[in-house]
């Protein structure tokens, strides 16, 4: 007797993200961008709103290299935010080696970019409040501007926790109704015709 084989775990349907969370999505790639340019302005020999003393700092070859990888890890953070509205986040692209292909376990993308979320809120919490402290290392145009370009990174925090439970709640509630769906009992064997077993010489 032929034994049945277990049927393949196969990634459940999720239902599209709601455009909002795609939005708010897009948007975070977006936040991280003014301050990476304002890097890199200074990378390239610009006090960027610095004195000519205030900028001594950071017009070293340590320094440089230290802004330039700030800038693309940022960006590199932002852009991860796409996965949790993008079907990459839910099953791995077939390119990457080895674990291409296969689901992607929901706390595996939840937790951490619960955590990043929870850690870039607390970081950037106070940062309405630029203005509101002396920076005599820089001059007045240059203290407006820096304050300015950095209050988008207020809303990268907010917006990913939103993000994150959004994402959170299409893969648990498709799993969950995917775990609860009845499989009908002996459903191979029942489509099975049943063979009749004929003696010799007594056939009909």
């Amino acid at each position: 007797m032929e034994r049945m084989r277990p049927q393949e775990e196969r990634p459940t349907a999720t239902s599209p993200p709601p455009r909002w969370a795609v939005r708010a999505a897009q948007l975070i790639t977006l936040l991280a961008l003014p301050t990476g340019l304002w890097r890199l302005a200074m990378m390239c020999g610009f006090p960027s709103g610095y004195t000519a003393a205030g900028f001594v700092p950071f017009d070293t070859p340590g320094a440089k290299l230290w802004m330039l990888m700030l800038s693309i890890v940022s960006e590199l953070l932002a852009l991860l935010s796409l996965g949790l509205v993008r079907p990459w986040g839910e099953t791995l692209p077939r390119w990457i080696p080895v674990i291409g292909g296969r689901p992607v376990r929901p706390l595996a993308a939840v937790v951490p970019a619960a955590a990043g979320a929870l850690a870039l809120t607390a970081l950037w919490a106070a940062m309405p409040l630029w203005w509101t402290y002396p920076h005599p290392d820089m001059t007045p145009v240059g203290r407006l501007l820096v304050g300015v370009i950095y209050q988008p990174l207020v809303l990268w925090g907010p917006l990913l926790g939103a993000v994150t439970v959004s994402y959170y709640r299409r893969t648990h509630g498709s799993r969950t109704a995917h775990t609860n769906t009845p499989c009908p009992a002996n459903a191979a064997t029942a489509s099975e015709p049943m063979a009749t077993v004929v003696a010799p010489g007594h056939g009909p």
